[in-house]
């Protein structure tokens, strides 16, 4: 252990000398956590700095919404932490342990120590934390100058791709497969019920996606109502949606709880692929149609709207973590009773997510405002009304993320 922490500290604080490695690596305390353990937790004050020996550990924030959000994942000698030894801001994150993991802790009371025995090491870690607020205060421009800049590296690569035209076409047409075996796993068609009517819009941000939805017949008064997002928006996305489809598929036929449904598909996807870093945000309910009580879970996933005539559009109540990938999760079961006249809009983040060629997002206040006035509109009016607009903002931005409706009308 002495000569691999020397070596993961000499690798983070570049520049040391080797007597304040070795006042470091000294004073730094050795702890081992079993998987799923909170190491960090959002919003407490801790005074920790944290160097990962062993081990993965997953960066989870908590929005104001109470939607969870993955930030990053963290393996062997990355490092998080630091400004809790700076100041009392509370954590921004959560961080829970994928795996097991051995860490590297030091302390606040270390680090003050350190100040007077090995200035140069104090002087490291400050270093470091100054170069994490640089970092964050750059992340989204930068994030957006990395995405402009892979779509005009696949271009450019699309365009030198010319001299080997036969390897393209043969591509293209696997792609083409792909994205139509994609199409038939969604709903030719939506159940027609003479007191409810379904409508539904997918576009996929390129030839495959990772958005599905459905309205599914479970038995004579009750239907399930499903939207879901696999993040990525890559092949190995597409192949993840269809099993997530599938088990949704197969798990909403042995429970009418919605809970219960979403909780089976998380657990089949951790069977199906424990070790990848793949998940599923979902919204997910069943509706009894006699009564109108429509029961669900909402799993990371943006929250439907409820338009109701001659009052405001409302925001369904509910939050819980995304399906896959982190092994424990519990969902809570929200209800709502639809009435004759009410409409819910279900859909994926690309709706609110999608920017305009000046770069702005279309946004949940502007949806709000083309809902309200349009109290009136059926299901598929709605649907054709929302994604006309959300087109005509982009223009000819390209789209990053795949964008899904499902609108319920009560009749």
């Amino acid at each position: 252990m002495k000569s691999g922490a020397t070596t993961i500290f000499r690798n983070i604080f570049e520049g040391l000398d080797d007597r304040a490695l070795e006042v470091l690596r000294t004073r730094a305390i050795k702890r081992t956590y079993p998987v799923e353990s909170v190491l960090c937790r959002q919003g407490e004050v801790e005074h920790t700095f944290y160097v990962l020996v062993e081990g993965r550990v997953a960066i989870v924030q908590q929005l104001e919404d109470g939607q969870e959000r993955l930030l990053a994942v963290r393996g062997p000698r990355d490092y998080f932490g630091e400004l809790g030894l700076l100041d009392d801001t509370p954590r921004m994150a959560s961080c829970v342990a994928i795996t097991d993991v051995k860490v590297l802790e030091v302390t606040e009371e270390v680090f003050d120590a350190l100040i007077e025995e090995s200035p140069s090491v104090a002087y490291a870690i400050m270093r470091h934390v100054v170069q994490l607020l640089r970092e964050n205060d750059q992340q989204a421009i930068a994030e957006q100058i990395a995405k402009n800049l892979e779509l005009q590296k696949a271009y450019g690569e699309l365009q030198a791709a010319q001299a080997e035209l036969v390897e393209k076409e043969r591509l293209e047409r696997e792609l083409e497969i792909a994205a139509e075996v994609q199409r038939t796993l969604l709903p030719g068609s939506l159940p027609v019920y003479a007191n409810y009517r379904f409508a539904a819009y997918l576009r996929p941000a390129r030839q495959v996606g990772g958005d599905f939805y459905d309205a599914l017949e479970l038995d004579d008064e009750h239907v399930g109502l499903l939207l879901a997002d696999v993040a990525d928006k890559s092949v190995q996305a597409a192949l993840f949606m269809a099993v997530s489809r599938t088990l949704f598929m197969v798990e909403s036929q042995r429970s009418l709880e919605p809970a219960a449904v979403a909780l089976a598909v998380h657990q089949g996807m951790l069977d199906i692929a424990s070790t990848a870093e793949s998940f599923v945000t979902a919204f997910y309910g069943v509706l009894h149609r006699p009564s109108g009580r429509l029961t669900y879970v909402i799993a990371g996933h943006e929250r439907p709207l409820l338009i109701r005539p001659d009052r405001p559009v409302e925001k369904l109540a509910g939050r819980g973590r995304f399906l896959g990938m982190l092994p424990s999760l519990q969902l809570d079961e929200y209800a709502i009773q639809l009435q004759p006249g009410d409409r819910l809009l279900i859909f994926s983040d690309g709706l609110p997510d999608a920017t305009s060629e000046s770069d702005q997002q279309y946004g949940l206040e502007r949806l709000v405002a083309l809902l309200e006035k349009n109290q009136q509109a059926t299901a598929r009016e709605l649907i054709n009304l929302v994604a006309d607009d959300a087109l005509d903002w982009s223009g000819q931005a390209p789209a990053f993320d795949d964008l899904t409706l499902l609108a319920v009308e009560a009749v």
